[in-house]
């Protein structure tokens, strides 16, 4: 796994399973900005060639959603992120 977007992908579908768009609209209230399908599609790709998610066709859209190994990625890259960035965020507090 690469990247923030790819962990924030994974963080949001570990929460409940989601569409391409209804992921990139939960990313905008986060960042402040929507990815654009060419940014967020690219990272679905990868993340479903990795075996970290799936998807299922319901109508006109993809809900994509962890797979078991996704799971367990994502509980790592959780416990690496806060390793990483712990102090930061303290830090961010304080100001």
């Amino acid at each position: 796994m690469r990247g923030l977007l790819s962990f924030q992908v994974l963080w949001l579908l570990s929460k409940k399973p989601m569409y391409g768009d209804e992921i990139a609209e939960e990313i905008k209230k986060r960042r402040g900005e929507k990815p654009k399908a060419s940014t967020i599609y690219p990272a679905l790709r990868e993340l479903k060639n990795n075996g970290l998610i799936k998807g299922k066709e319901n109508g006109k859209v993809i809900v994509y959603y962890l797979t078991e190994k996704g799971r367990v990625d994502v509980k790592e890259a959780k416990a690496y992120f806060y390793r990483s960035f712990k102090d930061i965020l303290e830090d961010t507090k304080k100001e």
